[in-house]
């Protein structure tokens, strides 16, 4: 079956609508490449080995576990805003308290709102 001039015409326009397409796809490539090594250039160096953070003379820092404090509920039936928070905006004490013990500091199995209790 043979084609006719048109048909032609328009499978070779359509060719060369795709060569363009991918001559572009490539220069868009090819100028991000260089505007990013061009904004490479401008940022500063990358530290050297020497000039990494370095471990503490005395090992790593470990992770210190205590109990703190409790911050006081209002008992006049008031309630705390936030501008009146210990120390702003919910900060916890920093004060150790005085007993390290966990069976001082367990919670009760109070049934108020979020203990997982039924509240009754």
């Amino acid at each position: 079956m043979q084609k006719t001039e048109w048909e032609l015409a328009v499978s070779s326009s359509a060719a060369l609508l795709m060569w363009i397409a991918g001559v572009v796809v490539v220069l868009v490539l090819i100028g991000a490449f260089i505007l990013g090594r061009r904004i490479q250039t401008r940022e500063s160096r990358r530290p050297r080995p020497e000039e990494q953070p370095k471990m503490p003379e005395g090992g790593p820092v470990g992770e210190v576990q205590e109990y703190r404090e409790p911050d006081e509920v209002p008992q006049d039936g008031g309630r705390l805003r936030p501008h009146e928070l210990h120390e702003g905006y919910g900060t916890s004490s920093t004060h150790p308290s005085p007993s390290q013990d966990p069976a001082d500091h367990k919670k009760g199995d109070g049934s108020s709102f979020g203990s997982g209790g039924f509240g009754s």
